[in-house]
């Protein structure tokens, strides 16, 4: 195979799959800039093993699992001089729906709080819907720990959501989130 198709067939991939890395890193991370910087990350680990992976199969699940990586290594790394920025309130919907509204921030500050490997779960179980076997791998980590660690994420996001309203934790998570 010449070096101009698998470019091509890359290059296919990734306008297919962008979106849904994107999406995937913005759960992780809260931030649509710092998503899209995830997920370029992810997909530039893709491109140096694409002529693997499309002997093996699986460029999605490496791709998922790249993005999670590219969120897991970004937030060691975090520098001291970096400094969280304001949301950008550019990106509006078509829908004012002051429920789902408040209801997003909520979830948004809830995931927040949580440490990164247990939002990883919760994001990856829960929004991408992978089985236990599929997360863990994307995760690198035993089954185990990935039934533990969603099991005390959830057990976090119950108490948080019994202890205080939507529109409490929406307050708390705009002064507190970590992005």
């Amino acid at each position: 195979m010449d070096r101009r198709q698998v470019d091509a067939e890359f290059s296919e991939f990734a306008a297919a799959s962008h979106s849904r890395l994107r999406s995937t890193a913005y759960l992780l991370c809260g931030d649509w800039d710092r998503a899209s910087d995830h997920a370029q990350e992810g997909l530039i680990r893709v491109y140096v093993a694409w002529p693997r992976l499309v002997r093996r199969g699986g460029e999605l699940a490496y791709a998922r699992k790249a993005v999670v990586s590219a969120f897991l290594d970004a937030s060691r790394k975090r520098s001291s001089t970096e400094r969280p920025r304001e949301p950008d309130i550019e990106l509006a919907s078509g829908e004012d729906v002051a429920a789902q509204v408040s209801d997003r921030a909520a979830l948004m500050a809830a995931l927040a709080r949580l440490p990164e490997r247990q939002r990883a779960c919760v994001v990856l179980r829960y929004f991408e819907d992978l089985d236990v076997r599929e997360t863990a791998a994307a995760l690198r980590c035993s089954e185990g720990t990935v039934k533990s660690q969603s099991s005390r994420a959830l057990a976090s996001l119950r108490s948080m959501f019994e202890s205080a309203s939507r529109d409490e934790l929406a307050v708390i998570g705009e002064r507190n989130l970590p992005w």
